[in-house]
């Protein structure tokens, strides 16, 4: 077996995190029985944790006019355009979780065209993308797409927000060479006992 590549900032020592992080690090722990990597790697930088993760669950964790389901399904589907092995691999157990499929997300990282999803999970998708590889390029077409599918302007403000904030996150956790932990892996696939 090939040795995992080495992460170039390596994760501080939970007893040396500031109060606050060190409390929603365990709180995570406690939660999943275990700490995702991307906390412990942006850790790293606490003033910049700490604005990462308010602005990730404001989009994230919300109620609004698209699912926690597809909302993980739009990190999936650009994370994976954007070459996010982390990304790909925790919020596609996040996805498999949510939208209670055990497929899913593997159909989405793949080729979300040719995923079993629904035409307005599609519709959401290509505008995602679009705002993730090409947004110079956005038009009224664009925005016309998705008029047959009932996105409010906040669901599309939603869209394009979680895509480029994980535009974000897929070049951080690239350049800093973080891996997801190997319980991701199985999240979400097979069914509880």
């Amino acid at each position: 077996m090939t040795k995992p590549a080495l992460q170039r900032f390596p994760a501080p020592a939970l007893d040396t995190l500031p109060d606050d992080i060190r409390s929603r690090l365990l709180g995570v722990q406690e939660k999943s029985g275990f700490v995702p990597n991307v906390f412990l790697t942006l850790a790293y930088r606490p003033d910049e944790f700490r604005a990462f993760f308010a602005y990730h669950d404001a989009l994230m964790e919300k109620d609004g006019g698209l699912t926690k389901a597809e909302r993980e399904m739009i990190v999936v589907a650009t994370s994976a355009a954007n070459q996010c092995q982390y990304c790909v691999i925790a919020h596609g157990a996040i996805l498999r979780i949510r939208a209670k499929n055990p497929v899913i997300a593997d159909q989405v990282a793949v080729n979300y065209r040719k995923a079993d999803i629904t035409p307005r999970e599609r519709a959401m998708l290509d505008f995602a993308m679009k705002v993730s590889a090409d947004a110079q390029r956005l038009s009224e077409d664009d925005f016309a797409a998705l008029a047959p599918h009932d996105f409010s302007d906040d669901d599309i403000w939603d869209i394009a927000a979680i895509s480029a904030f994980f535009a974000l996150s897929n070049r951080l956790a690239n350049f800093t060479g973080m891996r997801p932990n190997e319980e991701f892996y199985l999240m979400g696939r097979l069914p509880k006992k």
